[in-house]
């Protein structure tokens, strides 16, 4: 049997991490500033996370939703205080596809209605229903068509007004920033704009947080810099440093009942561990505000860079877009300077390091830059 080749990969292959440094199987070592699509939050092999999943290993790798797992209590305490939502309820999957896919469906079961509204460029998965909210048609199989998906252009109110006033949708779906799209922001008047019209129209706001949360803003959430507050949050990329785990966020005024979710492998043992061990990190070495003073020396370093059109993104989420001329240089940051990036495109290149990267490191890959683009 051979692989199902969807991927493009380029042919180097990791074999070993530590914190923002990885080497391949050839031995050569590279710097990762994108943290496999900013899942890496906290390090490669932190020895704390390392430490504290090999422990619960050794006690109890699984077992099923049908029995007490206290350490999912843990998380959802832990969680609510360090992210400002102590008042919410936790349903604990195993992908951020797969959070939005449950927040989709807890939207529509608390209205009763089953049209949602999402935005032009939004990324929110490649399940059934996230797929569908997802303004790319080329991911989008005949299977998942749907009326019941609307899309706006971003930051525009009037264009949200005219579609929920019809007054048959369940939920609006939003990232805290796009990032496959290529790093834009809804404006924070957008957002209290949109708080207001959901209130207004009994619809359930949906913040996708999924690559834009757990600290990488400079806020534990994005939409946190503009001071709304979500029914519904979804996240799941850096809420297990790369073991598989999501979370739905649920206001208190959204009732649960048995059965209307559920799910085999989330919230397992492990995945509760390595969440825990994440949050372990995150607050005691203040890396939230480390995102924040990094993401403030990048903006300033590429501030008038002559191979940037615009740069875009809070704290260590970037989207620099080049100007024509410069399209290539991820290749030769990757292949000449052993630097790991990300793209949306060939014209956006998007930093997504660990919450942990140092000031060396920055001016490391700032000076690699500036050489290259001489």
């Amino acid at each position: 049997m051979n692989l199902f080749e969807v991927y493009k990969l380029w042919d180097i292959e990791p074999v070993r991490g530590l914190d923002t440094t990885l080497w391949d199987k050839n031995g050569e070592v590279y710097t990762d500033l994108y943290g496999g699509h900013a899942v890496i939050s906290v390090g490669h092999s932190h020895p704390h996370y390392v430490k504290m999943l090999q422990e619960q290993l050794g006690n109890l790798g699984f077992y099923s939703n049908a029995v007490q797992n206290s350490l999912q209590r843990e998380l959802a305490a832990r969680l609510g205080r360090v992210c400002g939502y102590d008042d919410y309820a936790l349903f604990l999957c195993n992908s951020g596809a797969e959070a939005n896919e449950n927040a989709l469906k807890v939207a529509s079961f608390h209205t009763g209605k089953a049209k949602v509204l999402a935005f032009r460029k939004a990324f929110h998965g490649r399940t059934s229903g996230a797929v569908a909210a997802t303004d790319n048609p080329k991911i989008q199989a005949p299977f998942n068509a749907t009326e019941n998906i609307v899309f706006v252009p971003l930051n525009d109110l009037d264009a949200v007004e005219a579609e929920l006033s019809k007054g048959d949708f369940a939920a609006v779906i939003i990232e805290g920033i796009q990032g496959v799209a290529g790093i834009y922001e809804p404006a924070d008047e957008f957002l209290h704009g949109l708080r207001s019209l959901c209130d207004r129209h009994g619809c359930v706001l949906i913040l996708d947080e999924i690559q834009s949360g757990y600290g990488r803003t400079g806020k534990f959430f994005a939409h946190q810099h503009s001071g709304v507050r979500a029914d519904i949050i979804t996240t799941a990329k850096g809420m297990g440093n790369g073991f598989p785990i999501g979370g739905v966020l649920i206001s208190p005024s959204i009732k649960a009942s048995y059965g209307m979710l559920g799910t085999t492998f989330g919230g397992n043992h492990l995945a509760c561990t390595a969440a825990l061990a994440v949050i372990d990190i995150i607050e005691n070495e203040h890396l939230v505000e480390n995102a924040a003073r990094m993401g403030e020396y990048f903006r300033s370093a590429f501030e008038n860079d002559k191979a940037i059109k615009e740069y875009r993104g809070k704290g260590l989420m970037i989207g620099m877009e080049l100007k024509d001329e410069y399209v290539g240089l991820r290749d030769r940051l990757l292949f000449e300077r052993h630097f790991f990036t990300g793209a949306a495109g060939a014209q956006v290149i998007r930093l997504l390091p660990s919450l942990t990267v140092s000031q060396e490191t920055a001016e490391s890959f700032v000076n690699a830059w500036k050489e290259l683009t001489i």
